[in-house]
């Protein structure tokens, strides 16, 4: 329950963006406001992603279901004040950035426990199973949030706050009532210097990877902005002051030596490359359907963020089918087996959806989809079991915070790259498809040119808002006042902006695909070199309920 909450509210924002934005009077897309839309749709990954290897190893410490008891209060409270937002314009967004900020704390205090707790509390030869339904909710999670999200801003933009708030109380005295430490504590003092070193180098990292898809300086991009440089060398020059003190400290965060273990360091190799690839398909597939698909098929902008989730149901059908099938196959015969081949099956789907027209037939795109989910939830719940049950059970809450921090910082490092890829592509030829296409429609050249000039990276983010793209682009100019009704139906009509883009949209797709399939083959290999014997530990497992008893030890395998 807790981890589905949490990964729900990861992307539940994404595809109620406009109604978020309508309700609080806000222009996302104007040019001094995508820093508000980015933050938004982001800032709640990039929190849990730097925090959660220091709330896991507070956990170690101070007890993991404290932790964890607390992080759902915080998830509840923060939930509550999000959907009391009293403010309007962007006073209104940084209220709303700001609580989504300390929602992700609590939120990162939920995911980074949760799998050390289920480790804990179930046998050797249950764990893949428990591991398996834990992880392929979180995965569900994040595309039901899609759907969830577009459902509820039809009814109000604050119903999207709304639903997190009673399943956050009945989440939090269930848990308060029900959960009891059971698990290997190490008391020990707080690291201060791996916390911060840590925090700050991840975080500054992270931010500048989500700016550098920004325009700068007349590029299409913002790669060479000194602002997103010099967060890129901060960030990286922190994370190895963070390796080196890690070394020399008596009780450091984390424990570098974990990486020592094939196990761990192999499955989290393979968890960020198939975090990165996931993460690219969720968002260029959202784009697809909303700027292209959907509206070629009749569909309006404005409905197509609820259709698009809708859409891409069998994505989590594969993931609820494969993930605790191989949870429960890799307890009896180990996980390489099942994680590779799954991540496999998830390269297969990207070459399959390489091969599809834009317009494609949408039972091979279900199809396609399946076959991804599938794969993801046979690579998932394996990889989950036999990270956890690698390391000593002292460390298991750090190293189910790292085990998170690779996953969710593998989605904010997929927006950087494969939107930044796209984006780079569309630069090359959206401009003169746009401006041909607005003149052989009556738009005056000098507007069709400062429309064309435009940086692609608005026209996404317009298809991905659910805006009608030729109307936003054009609205500020007038010009469609101007124009004879047939042209103006023509251009603001469902079939205009989906031809034109079309070709560009494709051409950048097939990079962006080509390389998130690539990583699904290196995470294949990857998993494949864990090694053999990777089941789960054969530590003495105990249950977290009250009341029950313990399980008996499980004989080694």
């Amino acid at each position: 329950m807790g981890v589905l909450i949490a990964t729900i509210d990861s992307s539940i924002v994404i595809i109620s963006l406009p109604a978020i934005f309508r309700g609080i009077g806000l222009d996302p897309l104007a040019p001094g406001n995508i820093g508000y839309l980015l933050w938004m749709m982001l800032g709640y990954i990039l929190v849990s992603a730097v925090l959660v290897v220091a709330l896991g190893r507070l956990g170690d410490m101070f007890g993991r279901v404290r932790m964890y008891n607390v992080g759902f209060a915080i998830f509840s409270c923060a939930s509550l004040a999000l959907s009391l937002d009293p403010l309007k314009g962007g006073a209104g967004a940084l209220w709303l950035i700001g609580f989504r900020v300390v929602q992700a704390v609590g939120g990162a205090m939920l995911t980074a426990n949760s799998a050390a707790i289920l480790t804990d509390a179930f046998p050797a030869e249950q764990r893949g199973m428990a591991l398996g339904i834990n992880q392929i909710t979180a995965l569900a999670g994040q595309f039901l949030g899609l759907l969830a999200g577009g459902l509820l801003a039809t009814i109000d933009w604050r119903a999207v706050f709304w639903v997190s708030v009673p399943i956050g109380v009945v989440g939090t005295f269930w848990s308060y009532r029900s959960l009891r430490e059971i698990g290997s504590r190490k008391p020990g003092r707080i690291d201060w210097i791996g916390n911060l070193t840590f925090s700050a180098g991840a975080g500054a990292l992270l931010a500048a990877i989500t700016y550098g898809i920004q325009p700068y300086g007349g590029r299409s991009t913002g790669w060479t902005n000194p602002w997103v440089l010099g967060g890129l060398g901060v960030g990286v020059a922190l994370l190895a002051a963070f390796c080196i003190a890690e070394t020399r400290i008596a009780e450091p965060m984390f424990q570098l030596g974990l990486f020592r273990i094939r196990a761990f360091a192999a499955g989290n190799l393979a968890s960020l490359l198939t975090a990165i690839a996931r993460g690219g398909m969720q968002f260029m597939l959202i784009i697809w359907l909303q700027g292209i698909w959907l509206p070629l098929h009749g569909y309006d902008f404005e409905r197509t963020p609820l259709w698009a989730g809708i859409f891409m149901l069998p994505l989590t059908v594969g993931f609820l089918i494969g993930g605790p099938t191989s949870g429960y196959l890799s307890d009896r015969f180990g996980a390489r087996l099942f994680s590779t081949t799954g991540l496999l099956l998830v390269a297969a789907a990207f070459v399959g959806l390489l091969a599809l027209p834009v317009d494609f037939p949408y039972p091979a795109f279900a199809a396609l989809l399946l076959l991804s989910g599938l794969g993801q939830g046979m690579f998932s719940a394996p990889n989950t079991s036999a990270i956890m049950g690698s390391v000593p059970p002292e460390q298991r809450g750090a190293a189910s915070g790292m085990r998170s921090t690779f996953q969710n910082s593998g989605t904010a490092l997929s927006i950087g790259l494969f939107f930044s890829l796209m984006i780079s592509g569309l630069a090359g030829s959206l401009p003169h498809a746009l401006n041909s296409g607005l003149q052989a429609q009556g738009v005056p050249a000098s507007t069709a040119a400062q429309v064309a000039g435009l940086p692609p990276v608005s026209t996404l983010f317009a298809t991905f808002l659910g805006n009608n793209p030729i109307s936003h682009l054009l609205g500020p100019s007038g010009v469609l006042h101007t124009l004879p009704a047939h042209n103006v139906q023509t251009l603001t009509g469902t079939r205009f902006f989906p031809q034109l883009v079309s070709g560009p949209f494709h051409h950048g797709l097939v990079t962006v695909f080509t390389v998130a399939a690539v990583m699904a083959l290196v995470g294949a290999g990857a998993s494949a070199l864990r090694g053999r014997h990777d089941k789960a530990g054969s530590d003495r497992p105990t249950d977290s309920v009250k009341g029950r008893q313990p399980w008996r030890k499980a004989p080694s395998s």
